[in-house]
C-alpha cells in the first residue's frame, strides 16, 4: 500500500507539473538554450578584439608588428593619429591602442632597449587581461625575428612538450556547456521540489493531502522521484541533443553512470528543496532563500573555479555539500571516462549526505504537517 501511495502521489506531482507552464518554460530554457549560452556566450580566448595602432616610426618592424594582429584573436588594426588616442578609448571604439615610437626601428638596430606605449580600456576586463600578454608576445616575437633577420633561434638546453589530455585543444566550451547541466541538475531538483510543496499549500490541495491516508514519508518521497525523474530525462536529453549534438562536445564516459551520480545528488537536493519549501510560506520567500543557499553551493563546488584555490576552512565546509561531490564525479565520468572504481567514494558521500538530509527533512515535515492539522 505505501508503495501504491507513493507511485500514485508521484503521478499526481508529474501531473501538476505539466499544468505549470512557467516551470516548464524554464526546464525547456535551461536543459537546451541556457547550456548552449553557457558553452559559446564566452569567448574561448582573446576574441575579435578592436586594436588600433600609432605608427610615428613608419618602419619595417612597424609594418611587422602592424601584420601581426588579425582575426580570431584580433580585429584588423586601425593605423590612427597619437591625437585619437584619447578619444578612441575615451568613445570605446577599441580596446588597445599600441603606440610605436619614432625611430623604434633605429634604436633597435642601435642596440638600445625602446619602449612601446600600450593604451587598454580596463572597463572590458576579460579582455584587457588576456589581451595583454597576447600582445606583449606578438610584439617580442616580431621585434627577436626582425633582429636574427627570420633565422630560427638557437638551440636551447631545454624542449618543453605539451600535452594537454582530456581537452587537447583547451576549448572552453566543452566546460562551459557541461558544467551548465551539471548546476541546472542542483538547481532544478531544489525549485521543482519546494516549488512543488508550495503550490500546494497555495491551492489548498495540502489540506486534501492530510485527510488522507498517507504519512508525511510517502508524501515526501513521492515528490523526490516524481520531480527527480524529470530532471534526470532533461539531463540526458540535454547531454544528448545539445552537448553531444548541437555543440559536438565529445562525452569521453559512461552516461548512465553519471546519471547514477546525478540520481544520489538529486536525492539530497530534493530533500533540501522540500526543506526550503517547508520552511517558505510563498514562492517569493523560497525565492530569496534558494538563492543564498543555491549561490553557494554552485560557486564553492569546485565547478567555477578549482577547490584547491580556496582557503582550507572553506573546503572543509563544503564537503558536506552535494554538490560538491557531484561536480567532482561528474568530471571525472565526463571528461576523463573514469569508472566506478575512480568515482565510488563521491557515490558513498553523496549517498550518506543525501540519507542524512532526508532524515532532517523528514523530521521537520512531519513536525509542519502536524502543525497545519
Amino acid at each position: 500500500m505505501a508503495l501504491a501511495n507513493i507511485a500514485w502521489l508521484g503521478v499526481k506531482e508529474l501531473r501538476s507539473l505539466a499544468t505549470d507552464r512557467i516551470m516548464l518554460i524554464l526546464i525547456a530554457y535551461l536543459f537546451s538554450l541556457g547550456v548552449y549560452v553557457a558553452g559559446t556566450a564566452l569567448p574561448e580566448t582573446l576574441n575579435n578584439a578592436p586594436i588600433a595602432i600609432v605608427d610615428e616610426d613608419s618602419s619595417q618592424i612597424s609594418s611587422r608588428i602592424n601584420s601581426a594582429f588579425y582575426p580570431p584573436h584580433f580585429q584588423i588594426p586601425d593605423i590612427i593619429p597619437q591625437d585619437q588616442i584619447d578619444h578612441g578609448l575615451d568613445a570605446g571604439i577599441y580596446t588597445f591602442i599600441l603606440d610605436i615610437p619614432p625611430d623604434f626601428q633605429r634604436d633597435l638596430l642601435s642596440g638600445r632597449k625602446p619602449s612601446v606605449q600600450l593604451d587598454i580600456d580596463a572597463n572590458q576586463i576579460s579582455q584587457a587581461f588576456t589581451g595583454s600578454a597576447y600582445i606583449q608576445s606578438i610584439v617580442g616575437q616580431e621585434v627577436v625575428r626582425f633582429l636574427r633577420r627570420d633565422r630560427p633561434p638557437d638551440d636551447v638546453p631545454v624542449n618543453l612538450a605539451l600535452r594537454a589530455r582530456f581537452n587537447p585543444s583547451l576549448t572552453q566550451l566543452w566546460f562551459g556547456a557541461v558544467m551548465e547541466i551539471i548546476n541546472d541538475v542542483t538547481m532544478l531538483s531544489i525549485i521543482l521540489t519546494g516549488a512543488a510543496l508550495i503550490r500546494e499549500r497555495e491551492r489548498g490541495t495540502i489540506e486534501h493531502l492530510l485527510a488522507m491516508p498517507v504519512s508525511p514519508f510517502e508524501i515526501m518521497t513521492a515528490k523526490i522521484w516524481s520531480m527527480g525523474l524529470v530532471v534526470l530525462f532533461a539531463a540526458v536529453c540535454s547531454l544528448i541533443l545539445v552537448a553531444r549534438g548541437a555543440l559536438s562536445i565529445p562525452i569521453a564516459g559512461s552516461v548512465p553512470l553519471f546519471l547514477v551520480g546525478a540520481a544520489l545528488n538529486i536525492f539530497a537536493t530534493t530533500a533540501l528543496g522540500i526543506f526550503l519549501g517547508t520552511m517558505a510560506r510563498s514562492m517569493q520567500q523560497f525565492g530569496m532563500v534558494m538563492i543564498l543557499i543555491l549561490i553557494p553551493l554552485q560557486v564553492l563546488s569546485g565547478g567555477v573555479t578549482a577547490r584547491e584555490s580556496m582557503p582550507h576552512i572553506i573546503q572543509d565546509v563544503m564537503t558536506i555539500a552535494p554538490t560538491t561531490h557531484f561536480v567532482i564525479l561528474a568530471q571525472a565520468i565526463l571528461y576523463r571516462g573514469a569508472g566506478i572504481d575512480v568515482v565510488w567514494p563521491q557515490f558513498l558521500a553523496l549517498a550518506t549526505i543525501g540519507s542524512v538530509f532526508f532524515g532532517i527533512t523528514l523530521l521537520y515535515f512531519r513536525k509542519a504537517m502536524k502543525n497545519m492539522v
